[in-house]
C-alpha cells in the first residue's frame, strides 16, 4: 500500500541532539514503504538549532523547515508544524529522543488497522525525578475526573494522526492551546501504543516545575469548568458554615447569657471567608483572562523562514494557514 507520511518536530534549542536525532529517524525513514517528509519547526531557538535544522535540509530532500519568528511555544510550533504537513499521515515527535523514532512503524501499523489517531502512552520512564512522576500521574488522573473529554492517561504528545485527524486539528484555532486535549477531543477511532520512554539524549530540558504548573492549569481550565463549580460549592459551604455558627452563637447568648468573646475565632472566620472570596476570584479571573485572549483573535504563530522541499527561500511557498 503506498502512502504519504509527515513527520513533524517542534524543536526549541536542541542543537545538542538535532543532528543525532535526525540520524535516526532517518533510517526510520528509509525502511517505510512509503513517501516520507520530515518537517521541523523551529521555535525560535537562541542556540544552533536552526543553521543545523537549515544544513539538513540541504543534506536530505525529504527535510522541510519553519522558523518562527520568535518563541511562541511549543503548543504554537506544533500547530505550525501540523497546518504544513500534507500527507495521508502525520507522526508528531519531540527532538530530544526520549520518545524513539523505531515506534513510528508500529504506529503506522495501527493506523492502518483503522484508526485515526495513534497515541504512544508511556511505561517506563527513564530519566525522571520520582516527584516529576507522580506529579505527572496525579495531572493524567485529575483531568480524567474533571474533564468531559476522557484524556489518555501518561500520554504526551507523539502520536500519528491520519489525515483528516489533521484537518479537524487545523479547524480548531484557540489561542489558548492545550494539544493533548485538542487530540482527544476532535475524537475519532483512537488507540494507543505502550513504549518505553528513554532519558533525554542529551541537552536540559525545557519544562520546569513552573511551566509544567501552568500547563496544568491551561488543561484544567480549557477542557473543564469543575474549578468554577468547585468554586461555587465553596462559597455555598462557607455561607452555610457562617449561618449556622451565626445561630450556635445567638442561641448561646439567649440561653446561657454567654458574653460576646472570641476575637481569634472571629478572625479566624474572617481569614476564612476572606481566603474563599479571593480563591473563587482568581478561578474566575483565570477564565476571564482566557476569553480576553480568545476575543483578541491574534495569530496563532508568525513564520521568520522556510527552507527545504516545497519551501526553497523564505519568499517561495505556499504559507501555512495562521488563523
Amino acid at each position: 500500500m503506498s502512502f504519504s507520511l509527515a513527520v513533524v518536530v517542534p524543536a526549541y534549542n536542541e542543537a545538542q541532539v538535532i543532528g543525532t536525532f535526525h540520524t535516526r529517524l532517518a533510517g526510520v525513514l528509509d525502511g517505510i514503504d512509503a513517501t516520507c517528509r520530515v518537517v521541523y519547526v523551529d521555535d525560535g531557538s537562541s542556540d544552533d538549532t536552526w543553521p543545523m535544522i537549515v544544513a539538513l535540509s540541504e543534506e536530505d530532500p525529504r527535510v522541510e523547515a519553519l522558523r518562527l519568528s520568535r518563541n511562541f511555544g511549543k503548543e504554537a510550533a506544533m500547530t505550525a508544524g501540523l497546518d504544513a504537513a500534507d500527507a495521508d499521515a502525520v507522526v508528531v515527535i519531540d527532538a530530544d529522543l526520549q520518545d524513539p523514532p523505531e515506534l513510528i512503524p508500529e504506529l503506522i501499523a495501527r493506523w492502518l488497522d483503522g484508526y485515526d489517531v495513534v497515541y504512544a502512552t508511556r511505561g517506563e520512564r527513564d530519566g525522571e525525578t520520582r516527584t516529576k512522576k507522580l506529579t505527572s500521574a496525579a495531572f493524567y488522573r485529575v483531568m480524567e475526573r474533571l474533564s468531559d473529554t476522557p484524556l489518555p492517561r501518561d500520554t504526551g504528545d507523539f502520536r500519528l494522526l491520519s489525515r483528516r485527524a489533521v484537518e479537524a486539528m487545523r479547524g480548531l484555532r484557540e489561542r489558548q492551546r492545550f494539544m493533548k486535549g485538542l487530540f482527544a477531543w476532535i475524537g475519532y477511532p483512537q488507540t494507543s501504543v505502550t513504549y518505553h520512554r528513554d532519558a533525554r539524549h542529551a541537552g536540559n530540558t525545557k519544562w520546569n516545575y513552573w511551566r509544567l504548573t501552568n500547563l496544568a492549569i491551561e488543561g484544567i481550565t480549557s477542557f473543564s469548568t469543575a474549578p468554577l463549580r468547585m468554586a461555587t460549592w465553596l462559597g455555598v459551604s462557607a455561607a452555610g458554615f457562617a449561618f449556622v455558627y451565626g445561630l450556635w452563637v445567638m442561641l448561646k447568648v439567649l440561653l446561657w447569657g454567654d458574653p460576646v468573646r472570641g476575637y481569634p475565632t472571629l478572625m479566624v472566620v474572617i481569614l476564612f471567608l476572606g481566603g474563599a472570596q479571593l480563591l473563587a476570584l482568581g478561578v474566575i479571573g483565570e477564565y476571564i483572562g482566557r476569553t480576553y485572549a480568545e476575543a483578541k483573535r491574534r495569530p496563532l504563530y508568525y513564520i521568520e523562514s522556510r527552507r527545504g522541499g516545497l519551501w526553497p527561500s523564505a519568499d517561495r511557498g505556499p504559507p501555512p494557514p495562521q488563523r
